[in-house]
């Protein structure tokens, strides 16, 4: 017999936005494991509904393991909600769903609220191709090269700043991507106060120069595509061929790394030569 793990999104400040599939979810499982059973408490109640709540975070993921494998197993109903949004999704979650996959149990979803869609949705900018950064890395090297890997990122860009943070990775943001690049900062979406500030980097760097409050999701347009050096390419194409690569290899190898025409690349190495 196997069991079912709901993956369940909840609202991210307004209550308004529970669906009827959230409430019966929640309603009719074994168990509900939360990120924090007091503010899923708060839902509960707020639903008028009885449910089971269980912890279930990052520090003691592994340590809930078996006591959910053991519900699954048995065939039960298991819920797993986070605090806002959906689980696994900046949220602990990948692990259950590993749980589920495991004991054969089936794994469902209910969507819903999504701070990372809702400020897409209102940025205006391209929302056909994007890419969702979560937090930044606090410091250190890993910050600085997501940094950099961001810098040249042409898709739009969803990153989630801790209020604590908000002015240092907003001026962090600005030095690497650039002070003219769009952006528009969400705080506090869907709960009373609501706030949708759009500008430049640098402006967001020097509006938001205090500590927030609230959550902060950021967006920021795509970076425009670099044109190919052609002049640099050609220098390597030759420098290559100088070394000892065949011509038409050090054209074919240049032209794929720097993103030149390669028949114009040809024409300017070898039509020369």
């Amino acid at each position: 017999m196997s069991g079912l793990l709901i993956i369940c999104s909840t609202p991210i400040g307004n209550l308004s936005d529970v669906s009827p599939r959230l409430r019966e979810a929640l309603e009719c499982a074994s168990i509900v494991f939360a990120e924090d059973t007091r503010r899923t408490a708060k839902l509960i109640t707020a639903l008028g509904i009885e449910a089971t709540l269980c912890s279930y975070f990052v520090g003691n993921e592994r340590r809930r393991a078996p006591e959910m494998t053991k519900l699954l197993a048995a065939g039960e109903t298991v819920a797993l909600v986070t605090d806002a949004g959906t689980p696994s999704v900046s949220d602990p979650g990948a692990a259950a769903i590993q749980v589920a996959v495991e004991t054969g149990s089936k794994v469902t979803v209910i969507p819903g609220p999504s701070a990372v869609t809702a400020a897409l949705s209102i940025s205006g900018f391209d929302g056909d191709r994007f890419v969702f950064e979560g937090f930044l890395p606090r410091k250190g090297r890993a910050r600085r090269e997501r940094l950099e890997a961001l810098e040249a990122e042409q898709r739009t860009v969803v990153i989630f700043l801790s209020p604590h943070r908000v002015n240092l990775d907003l001026r962090d943001l600005s030095e690497f991507l650039g002070v003219e690049r769009q952006t528009l900062v969400a705080r506090e979406l869907t709960k009373l106060h609501e706030e949708v500030w759009r500008g430049t980097l640098g402006e967001a760097a020097e509006h938001w120069s205090a500590t927030g409050r609230g959550e902060f999701t950021v967006v920021i347009a795509g970076a425009y595509p670099l044109e190919p050096d052609l002049t640099g390419a050609v220098a390597d194409a030759r420098t290559a061929i100088a070394s000892g690569e065949r011509p038409s290899d050090a054209v074919r190898r240049v032209a794929l790394e720097s993103g030149v025409s390669r028949r114009e690349l040809y024409e300017q190495v070898i039509g020369t030569n």
